[in-house]
């Protein structure tokens, strides 16, 4: 999955470790902070919403495993939302469709879930928030916090009073259980219209940092994206679990018993086809945040040549821990040092930059058959 030689990564993990704790003559280590928005982040890693930040030891977990900013587990209005908690499951899904154990599974495996809100009241949300801020800022990172939206005018009331404990909010219009939640519980929102109402309810009531979490299950999340942006969004992330269904072929069972959102690594190119997509239509200096396929720090860095200014990660430190986020950043932070480059912004949009449509690639008839001669079938007779 890398792009560096074995021999080349460890080696530049070692010279890494050996700027970190300052080993004399040596150049400094890649500045690995960003600007999101109104956002300047220490590095592009972020821990997702997610049930490791669902508690004060999970996002002070996260926060000191080194991420940028922790994404705290959603809220809403709707008491039903929270209780929805009780009937979560999880479970690992392998490539060949298996379930494996939790302890079992690894990084290339899918997690397939239904999952709540956090089931703490507000208030006591709210308490927990600002400890984690106050944390958090001695690290020189940020507690984000975060609403799974049901109803507009609720969802504002909810983000004014998390902007009076964490810089910044965001809000989620894409959660894949939104189809699934009795009516009025969680809202999946896809349409521009929607986007632009949800936001602008949110925007009208706090000057704090707002990012829009869209769905991935929209024809044209350009302009969704688009859409978050005009009605006042800082920032886009890009994109939401899909929604999922997987039968069990020995007992013709559901797992899980019904119908569930997932991702893994397999979801990768389709979340940076739209992180792409959004980073060379929208206005330039757009802030995107990426998510859904992450798993490693090379991860990272497909995410960052594709557009994104950061990476939200969930199921690696669900799945590994928070320690995997130390992972990541060390490998970024490798990545950078094995070629020389002392900041993260060469890096952002550059394969985006460069991407052309099928109409600008020349098509010769001698390169058609070139690569034609590279398939199990004879070119002659596929003419």
């Amino acid at each position: 999955m890398t792009h560096l030689a074995p021999a080349v990564y460890y080696a530049a993990v070692g010279e890494c470790h050996n700027h970190i704790v300052g080993t004399a003559g040596e150049p400094p280590p890649p500045d690995l902070s960003v600007a999101v928005g109104p956002l300047r982040l220490k590095n592009p890693v972020v821990a997702g919403s997610c049930e490791l930040t669902m508690t004060e030891e999970g996002i002070c977990a996260c926060l000191d495993a080194g991420a940028g900013a922790v994404v705290a587990k959603s809220v809403n209005e709707v008491p039903a939302a929270a209780r929805q908690l009780r009937n979560a499951a999880y479970v690992q899904v392998t490539p060949d469709g298996s379930i494996l154990p939790w302890a079992e599974a690894s990084v290339a495996d899918s997690l397939f879930c239904r999952s709540g809100l956090a089931p703490q009241g507000l208030d006591d949300w709210l308490e927990l928030l600002g400890r984690c801020q106050a944390h958090a800022r001695g690290l020189g990172a940020t507690v984000i916090g975060s609403i799974t939206v049901a109803e507009a005018a609720p969802a504002a009331g909810i983000a004014e009073r998390l902007a009076s404990v964490v810089p910044c909010v965001e809000l989620n219009l894409g959660a894949p259980h939104g189809r699934e939640t009795a009516p009025g519980v969680i809202c999946l929102v896809g349409t521009p219209e929607g986007v632009a109402r949800y936001t602008s309810a949110v925007r009208a009531v706090t000057d704090g940092g707002l990012i829009v979490k869209l769905t991935s299950q929209a024809s044209d999340v350009v302009a969704l994206a688009q859409a978050a942006l005009d009605a006042g969004a800082d920032a886009v992330t890009l994109m939401g679990r899909y929604g999922g269904f997987l039968p069990d072929i020995e007992t013709w069972e559901p797992i899980l018993g019904s119908w569930g959102a997932i991702g893994g690594r397999w979801a990768l190119p389709l979340s940076l086809y739209w992180v792409s997509k959004c980073f060379r239509s929208l206005p330039s200096g757009s802030a995107l945040i990426g998510t859904n396929g992450a798993r490693d720090g090379f991860d990272v860095v497909r995410f960052l040549l594709s557009g994104a200014r950061a990476v939200e990660l969930a199921s690696l430190p669900m799945l590994k821990g928070a320690s995997a986020l130390s992972a990541c950043i060390e490998q970024l932070q490798a990545y950078l040092s094995a070629r020389r480059l002392e900041t993260v912004e060469p890096l952002i949009g550059e394969s985006a930059r460069r991407a052309r449509t099928y109409e600008e690639i020349a098509a010769s008839s001698s390169n058609t058959a070139r690569l034609w001669s590279e398939v199990p079938w004879q070119w002659s007779a596929a003419q």
